[in-house]
């Protein structure tokens, strides 16, 4: 049985008459690395900081190890914090920087200089020990203040959007490193970002905010290739919407631009002529018939994205359009603009949102 290490137990918080946190019940694997995602105003800092110390829940209760810590002080809780500001001492080395926390905790000197050695050689900046911030990029000023937050041998991490100040490619190296140290401490981490590809690429499970709320809890694949709501459904990944209507209730047919499809259930709440939506990720949706795909769709073409290795189509059915993307094949152009196709995909691929 996996060991819980951290839970959030009836957590609300109210700013004024602005309710920013609303009834967050959930619990954690001790080693597993969890990732907030949402829109900016949609909670889930406000968690952080809760879970931090750095913020009082208005009601509810939050345990780390089994111990209620609701009312500790942030330096009683032993946890680790990484800010979106990389926060380093300008007037300190990246040793005495790593080291702080160490001295704060009266680390004896020797044990101390050995803990922020290992420090540097993790971080991959062994011999910047003696430079200060201002001599360092970015993603280097972020990995020093990873180490510092580290060294003291925190219960565990806390990031808060530690990568949004960063180019694109030292985002993605740095997002890899941070997945890698954590497996390596095996570390409890709480990760806090608006970027959709970030959370699924490290994470083993993904809450997915929205207003206050908890929307969704799960793994990466179940977060994209199963939302629970329409709203998880849209905010990650590319999602096609179709809007059509029930056609045939008993034999689970429903009409998209005069098209008929027949999925594998319909709600039990459908109706005859009541409108519908489904979904699909484009990657679902492909060109012509292959075998083994039981919905067929014809189109027109009305854009062409060259994406590198990838093409994306958009294909318009009537009202209603999908996009789907294929890969870039020297020996085979893709459709033209304009040009009438047939697209299809499996039914089960369809999800059908409230």
């Amino acid at each position: 049985m996996t060991e819980e290490f951290l839970r959030l137990e009836g957590i609300n918080k109210v700013f004024g008459t602005n309710k920013v946190v609303s009834d967050i019940n959930m619990s954690f694997s001790k080693g597993e690395f969890i990732s907030f995602l949402g829109p900016s105003g949609c909670g889930k800092t406000t968690i952080l900081r809760m879970i931090a110390g750095f913020e009082q829940p208005t009601s509810g209760k939050i345990f780390v190890g089994g111990q209620d810590v609701t009312h500790l002080k942030p330096n009683e809780r032993k946890l680790g914090m990484v800010f979106q500001a990389y926060a380093l001492f300008p007037n300190l080395t990246v040793a005495d920087n790593i080291g702080f926390g160490l001295k704060i905790a009266r680390t004896p000197r020797d044990q101390a200089a050995a803990r922020v050695e290992e420090m540097l050689a993790m971080i991959g900046l062994a011999k910047f020990g003696k430079r200060y911030p201002f001599e360092l990029s970015g993603g280097q000023q972020q990995r020093v203040a990873l180490a510092r937050a580290i060294a003291p041998r925190p219960t565990m991490l806390l990031l808060d959007e530690p990568l949004s100040a960063l180019d694109a490619k030292i985002r993605v190296s740095l997002r890899e490193e941070i997945r890698s140290i954590q497996r390596e401490l095996g570390i409890t981490t709480i990760f806090v970002t608006h970027d959709q590809e970030e959370a699924l690429s490290i994470s083993d499970r993904i809450v997915v905010m929205n207003a206050g709320r908890a929307e969704q809890i799960g793994t990466p694949f179940e977060i994209y290739n199963r939302p629970a709501t329409r709203f998880v459904a849209t905010f990650v990944g590319t999602l096609n919407t179709l809007e059509g209507k029930v056609q045939n209730v008993a034999d689970r047919v429903v009409s998209v631009d005069g098209q008929a499809i027949t999925l594998p259930a319909l709600p039990a709440s459908a109706q005859s002529d009541a409108p519908i939506s489904l979904t699909m990720r484009p990657e679902a949706v492909v060109l012509g018939k292959p075998n083994g795909q039981d919905v067929v769709l014809e189109g027109i073409v009305s854009d062409v994205s060259f994406l590198g290795s990838v093409i994306r189509l958009r294909v318009n059915l009537g009202s209603n359009s999908l996009s789907l993307d294929t890969f870039n094949d020297q020996r085979s152009p893709p459709p033209a603009l304009n040009e009438k196709i047939k697209v299809s995909l499996s039914s089960s691929d369809i999800l059908i949102l409230n």
